[in-house]
């Protein structure tokens, strides 16, 4: 997994309308890169819907909000009209931006091992630094989580 300190992969994926999003295009901004593991899930729709209420908030500190998981453009479309979400997802079909980061792994639940999306918020900075890693995210209070308070 990506750790601090390290140089955030550069990616090229496509969002919820088709569109080519490349990290370097946000180079001078600060990034919250979010990865999930579904649309429309209880915690994965909690996660994102506190991102959205905070919007503003993330926005007067310099962030802007990208989410990932291997959802299809369509159901991206409708889990952000759905939830009115104001921040691009990305359809990461084939697993290759988890892998470059490191949260496709290996999971357990009730007693059946499969691959899946670990849930996981990387903080970029300005310079392409990864300068934070949420690893145990609090869904209903990530934007506390991203901004420190």
């Amino acid at each position: 997994m990506v750790e601090v300190g390290q140089t955030a992969p550069d990616f090229e994926a496509k969002d919820q309308n088709g569109e080519t999003i490349t990290l370097s295009q946000y180079k001078g901004k600060k990034v919250v890169l979010y990865f999930y593991p579904r649309d429309n899930t209880p915690g994965c729709t909690a996660q994102a819907c506190d991102l959205r209420d905070n919007i503003e908030r993330l926005a007067d500190n310099g962030y802007q909000v990208i989410g990932v998981s291997t959802d299809s453009e369509a159901k991206h479309r409708n889990f952000i009209e759905k939830y009115d979400l104001p921040f691009p997802l990305i359809a990461d079909t084939d697993n290759a931006v988890h892998e470059l980061y490191g949260t496709w792994q290996l999971k357990k639940n009730y007693g059946k091992e499969y691959m899946g999306t670990v849930r996981t918020t990387f903080i970029i900075d300005e310079q392409g630094k990864v300068s934070n890693v949420i690893a145990k995210v609090k869904t209903k209070e990530h934007t506390a989580q991203i901004l420190g308070d």
